[in-house]
């Protein structure tokens, strides 16, 4: 027996690399390395920042600056080698009145005054996402002890949509935890909308499937395969909520034709071969897919955590899809090395 475990061991260590990252993730970062993007963290009040920011300057996986009063992170992690990460406290920047000023500019038709930008100007995360508009910063990550709605609300009033990007969404790169895994040969899988759009409309979801197939192939490498799910296979069961993922299908395919798509289907139908012979047969996708489009955000948020927590999956996210300039929004419950992890993906994505 301690033989077979030895053997276990040893094959999840051969898909790590001297940092613990999975083979994956290690890519991500070598590929993020090379961009040398300057990515911001404005959470300087908590542990797991601070020690992602260290950790991604010593990778060099970007050049981080941490927003916070430098002799607070310090005391309070005494530590963690800050060498190559510039600390920037809001209060005290040269910049903080030129951003107020963009604020106002920006925000003035919407009724804020001088006054209002001038006192948010001194909040971290509004100076952050600041940073990123004025173009100082090419993305930023939060959300490791702030809500959603702290770390979304700035992204979506200052940095705003692309350019023919209807919505912001999200997705969660799922990484297998070992390599060979029967159901994800490709290791990865890309899942969507899992923390953000609650009940997305056909239209939405169409553009959901379309963003989230482009994130799968710039920042996960995959060739995507797009399925979408519900609890029907191609007909088998009628409901108002299949129509929903029909009609998006449809409109997925009229959008971007040169996608692989299908649905609507269910989960084992889009990732078991077998069972996608006899439900969806001559399929292209079917039992093949890497990309998993969720009816709603109670599917969504549901499957990961499970593909999480019983598969042992590691959930890389959730990855904001569709701003301007990269904002990502951090779980609460993240460890300091997804932090690290979403550094290195908005980098890549401030390259798109």
């Amino acid at each position: 027996m301690a033989g077979f475990f030895d053997k276990v061991k040893e094959k999840i260590s051969s898909l790590m690399d001297e940092s613990g990252d999975s083979a994956f993730i290690a890519d991500v970062k070598k590929r993020a390395a090379a961009l040398n993007k300057h990515i911001v963290l404005p959470e300087g009040e908590d542990a797991r920042a601070v020690r992602a920011a260290s950790e991604a300057a010593k990778q060099k996986i970007a050049r981080v600056t941490l927003l916070g009063n430098r002799e607070e992170i310090e005391k309070a992690n005494p530590d963690v080698d800050l060498t190559g990460v510039t600390i920037v406290d809001p209060a005290k920047s040269e910049k903080r009145a030129e951003y107020a000023a963009l604020l106002y500019a920006l925000r003035k038709a919407k009724g804020m005054t001088e006054e209002e930008a001038d006192k948010l100007s001194y909040d971290n995360t509004y100076f952050g996402v600041l940073m990123v508009k004025a173009g100082d910063a090419d993305g930023l990550v939060s959300g490791a002890c702030h809500s959603t709605a702290n770390t979304l609300r700035p992204g979506l009033q200052i940095v705003k949509a692309a350019p023919g990007v209807p919505l912001v969404s999200s997705c969660f790169l799922m990484v297998a935890p070992e390599e060979g895994n029967q159901y994800c040969k490709d290791g990865v899988f890309v899942y969507s909308d899992c923390g953000l759009n609650e009940n997305p409309t056909s239209e939405q979801l169409s553009d959901i499937a379309i963003i989230s197939a482009k994130t799968a192939e710039k920042i996960a490498g995959l060739e995507p395969k797009v399925a979408m799910l519900s609890f029907s296979t191609k007909g088998s069961a009628k409901h108002a909520d299949v129509d929903k993922v029909t009609a998006a299908l449809a409109l997925a395919k009229e959008k971007a034709p040169d996608l692989d798509i299908d649905g609507e289907m269910q989960l084992d139908a889009a990732i078991v071969p077998s069972v996608a012979k006899s439900k969806a047969p001559g399929s292209k996708v079917a039992g093949h897919a890497n990309v998993l489009i969720f009816p709603d955000l109670d599917a969504g948020n549901i499957g990961y955590k499970l593909t999480e927590r019983l598969g042992g999956f590691q959930a890389v996210g959730p990855i904001c899809q569709g701003f301007a300039k990269p904002i990502n929004d951090l779980s609460r419950g993240c460890k300091w090395q997804d932090i690290v992890a979403t550094v290195a993906i908005t980098a890549l994505q401030a390259q798109m």
